[in-house]
C-alpha cells in the first residue's frame, strides 16, 4: 500500500508561556501544503519489520526512525505481523514542515487500514500524539488550532485555497530546543483565529511567529529571504514553525516575471512552489 504523506506550514506562533515541566504552551494554526514524501508498506516475507529510506539523507537509526516508532506501537497493542517499508523523503528536514510526523502519522493510519485495525481517528491521534505533539495533526490533516504544547487541538476554518506558495528552505538547521531557549514566552495581543478571519493581505503586521525574532537575529539570511517574498509580491510571509523553512503566500499564479524577481531562488536550490 502506498501513500503520501503531506508536510504543513505554522499559520502564526505564539509562545504564551513556559510550563513547570520545561516545555512551552504555545497557540499556532497547523494547515496542510501539497508537499509530500512517499510511504509504501507491504507484508514482509522475514521475521521482523524492515525500514528503507530513499531520497534525502535520513541520519538516524532505523529503530529510531518515527516511521519504524509507529510500526512498534501498533505491533505491540495488535500482536501485527512484520512489514516491509519503503519511505522516500522529499520533505526537506529541519524545516519546520512536520514530515517526519507526518511520515509516522500515515505509518499508523496505514497499518490500521491493511489489518483492519478499526481504530477511529480519535484512537489513531491518541496514538499518534505520544510520537510527537504534532503528529496528531497529520491523522486529521485538515486545517487545526492547536495549544498546550501543540497537542490540543481543534477544528478551525481557514482556507488560502487558490493561492499559491512558494517555499524555500536554507542550507540552515535551527535546533528546535535551541529556538525556544532563546524566546520569552508573553500571551498573544490578538488571538490567532482574529486575525485569520481576515484577508491573507492583512496578517502581514498582525500574524507572527514569535521564533522569527531570535532566529532571524542568528542567521540574517532568513530574514532576507522573507523580505525578497514580500518584495516580489506575496500576500504573506513567515517562517514556519521553529524554521528553518520560509514562505510566501501569493495571489493566484506566481508570473514569470515575479520569480524573476527572486534571484535568491538560485542561490536557494531547495525551494517547492505549490498550488493550494
Amino acid at each position: 500500500m502506498i501513500v503520501f504523506p503531506n508536510a504543513k506550514i505554522n499559520l502564526g506562533l505564539n509562545i504564551v508561556e513556559r510550563r513547570p515541566d520545561g516545555y512551552h504552551n504555545i497557540e499556532t494554526v497547523f494547515y496542510p501544503i501539497p508537499l509530500c514524501d512517499a510511504l509504501e508498506i507491504v507484508p514482509s516475507h522475514g521475521t521482523d519489520a524492515t525500514l528503507t529510506c530513499y531520497g534525502n539523507e535520513v541520519n538516524c537509526p532505523v529503530e529510531k526512525n518515527l516511521v519504524m516508532k509507529a510500526y512498534r506501537l501498533l505491533q505491540q497493542r495488535h500482536q501485527l505481523p512484520p512489514v516491509d517499508i519503503f519511505l522516500y523523503k522529499h520533505i526537506p528536514d529541519g524545516a519546520g514542515l512536520g514530515g517526519g510526523s507526518s511520515d509516522a502519522a500515515f505509518t499508523l493510519s496505514t497499518l490500521n487500514h491493511m489489518f483492519s485495525l478499526g481504530l477511529g481517528s480519535e484512537e489513531l491521534a491518541a496514538h499518534a500524539a505520544t510520537l510527537g505533539a504534532d503528529c496528531a495533526f497529520f491523522i486529521y490533516n485538515t486545517p487545526i488550532m492547536a495549544t498546550g504544547i501543540g497537542d490540543v487541538m481543534s477544528p478551525i476554518s481557514v482556507s488560502i485555497e487558490g493561492l499559491t506558495l512558494l517555499l524555500i528552505k536554507p542550507p540552515v538547521s535551527v535546533p528546535t530546543k535551541a529556538a525556544y531557549a532563546q524566546v520569552t514566552p508573553k500571551p498573544a495581543q490578538v488571538p490567532i483565529p482574529s486575525i485569520l478571519e481576515q484577508e491573507p493581505q492583512q496578517w502581514r503586521d498582525a500574524l507572527v511567529n514569535d521564533f522569527e525574532a531570535s532566529v532571524f537575529a542568528q542567521y540574517p539570511e532568513l530574514a532576507h529571504i522573507k523580505q525578497s517574498l514580500y518584495d516580489a509580491g506575496a500576500l504573506y510571509a513567515a517562517m514556519s514553525g521553529s524554521g528553518s523553512s520560509i514562505f510566501g503566500i501569493f495571489p493566484g499564479t506566481i508570473s514569470r516575471s515575479q520569480l524573476e524577481r527572486l534571484p535568491l531562488l538560485t542561490h536557494y536550490p531547495t525551494h517547492f512552489l505549490l498550488p493550494l
